[in-house]
């Protein structure tokens, strides 16, 4: 039978207003590349007394491009001017994007709790975001954003965040000169600096309001069965495996602009709605898992079905072939047992 909550329909108003910020925050993204494009800087040097053009970038490293000609005259303006037009953009671009958080906050346009968009957005500004995907309750905010409603709060509240780190890929550049240098625990505290690791299970962080984040890594072929330490010597986090992560690491991938409670915005990467689904109907019916975690691993299952069917029935759970005949066969017949009860089930409403 049907989910018996309401999906709740966001207002025209704050729908526009969504779309609105969400094309100001896409469009500060797409300049990214044409921003980095200009990191650093281009010098005149003087040696021997001639002058030489030098690139340097934001580590000092020093490039020479040539001695002073027509031609490296018109690199040096090229780059002077294009760096300016660019920086021009995205500030204008950012005093958008905080005008628009405003409006979203007076619109109430997001709920998404606060500390998971900042958290976002930091993971995103060390250009770690294709490393860790958001897995678990939170995935929700996205599929509800992009559908353009709020799921029922009883099956969306929860006081931790699940990462899963794609270990397939190798975080020791960044570890070791980048933006991990002191780990993900020194960059969660960048977030809120009351986080702590627990000590009982290195895997989870905690803050001083109780909120956790746990990282998790896959657990397949060629993985370890050991505990694995993000930035090895440090305090830092031991990465715990996640059975059957290579399901949702092999799945096709899910992002959305969410916005916070406050009006903050933050692009959450997941995975497809239909995958969630899936493998939240393998954790239901999982007889190692607790029974009251699993009766909401089945709620939170049927809930994201019902969404795919009323809201995104671009998707196709005939697509997604990673997991197993019987749990696909599941969603199948939870799927048309939905699709049958539809019409005299929930009733979609606006706020």
């Amino acid at each position: 039978m049907l989910i018996n909550f309401e999906t709740i329909t966001l207002p025209e108003g704050a729908m526009r207003q969504y779309i609105d910020a969400r094309q100001a925050f896409t469009a500060l993204e797409q300049l990214r590349p044409r921003q980095n494009e200009f990191r650093g800087g281009m010098v005149w040097r003087t040696s021997k007394g001639h002058q030489y053009l030098v690139r340097t970038s934001p580590g000092g490293a020093q490039k020479g491009l040539g001695r002073r000609s027509p031609e490296t005259e018109a690199i040096y303006d090229k780059f002077v001017g294009g760096k300016q037009r660019v920086a021009e953009i995205a500030s204008g671009l950012r005093d958008a994007i905080k005008r628009h958080e405003r409006v979203n906050r007076a619109l109430y346009v997001g709920r998404t709790p606060r500390i998971i968009v900042e958290l976002l957005a930091a993971v995103e500004a060390s250009g770690l975001s294709s490393q860790f995907i958001v897995i678990g309750t939170n995935a929700l905010y996205a599929y509800e954003t992009a559908a353009g409603v709020r799921l029922d709060q009883t099956i969306l509240a929860t006081q931790d965040l699940d990462l899963l780190w794609d270990n397939r890929k190798t975080l020791s550049l960044a570890v070791q000169e980048g933006p991990l240098a002191e780990g993900m625990l020194g960059l969660l505290r960048k977030v809120d600096p009351t986080f702590e690791l627990r000590r009982d299970q290195l895997y989870t962080a905690v803050n001083s309001k109780g909120y956790e984040i746990d990282i998790l890594r896959r657990l397949g072929p060629g993985s370890d069965e050991q505990p694995r330490q993000l930035k090895p010597g440090a305090d830092d986090f031991w990465a715990v495996q996640a059975r059957n992560s290579d399901w949702l690491l092999s799945a096709p991938k899910f992002s959305e602009v969410i916005v916070s409670e406050t009006g903050g915005m933050a692009r959450m990467h997941t995975v497809d709605p239909r995958a969630f689904a899936l493998f939240k109907l393998w954790m239901a019916q999982d007889k190692e898992r607790e029974a009251r975690k699993r009766q909401r691993d089945g709620m939170q299952a049927r809930a994201v079905i019902e969404l795919i069917e009323e809201r995104l029935p671009q998707l196709r759970f005939e697509d997604i072939h990673m997991f197993p005949a019987e749990v696909r066969k599941q969603a199948e017949a939870v799927t048309q047992d939905i699709a049958r009860e539809m019409p005299a089930g929930r009733r979609t409403r606006t706020r």
